[in-house]
């Protein structure tokens, strides 16, 4: 099936996603922040510039968009009808960068915590309270 929008048009539409600062991104730092966490946002000291730094407790987080990142039984992790092959190749980058970047933090001792868009849009105060539990039982320890 040919793609129905221009070549420029396509261009253009890809061009306007956000690599950070995503609206998710933005209502987990609220959440976290209006619940008394204090963190630092994408550090590109770390390995993968991860969303959200809790030096406090530890712990790094990366808010994943499931069709960059490659969730798996998502229904937003598909992959576009046209030039498959080259998707193919990026989405399997992404994930090994991903996965390179989670083993580096873990050998610097870092808590990795991954949390998914659809995580996030199913079911957001969920999700962040397990999220918080987490990292007050990092601290506890």
């Amino acid at each position: 099936m040919p793609d129905k929008l221009t070549a420029q048009h396509r261009s253009w539409n890809m061009s306007r996603i956000k690599s950070k600062d995503t609206t998710i991104e933005i209502k987990a730092r609220k959440w976290l922040f209006a619940h008394g966490f204090r963190f630092r946002k994408n550090v590109k000291k770390l390995p993968g510039h991860p969303d959200i730094v809790l030096k406090k407790y530890n712990t790094v987080i990366f808010i994943h968009g499931c069709f960059w990142h490659r969730h798996e039984s998502c229904k937003d992790a598909t992959v576009p009808k046209t030039r498959v092959e080259f998707w193919t190749k990026k989405f399997q980058r992404n994930i090994d960068n991903d996965k390179n970047a989670v083993d580096k933090l873990e050998r610097l001792g870092w808590n990795v915590v991954i949390v998914w868009q659809c995580e996030i849009e199913r079911n957001f105060e969920e999700t962040m309270r397990c999220i918080k539990a987490n990292l007050i039982a990092r601290i506890s320890d």
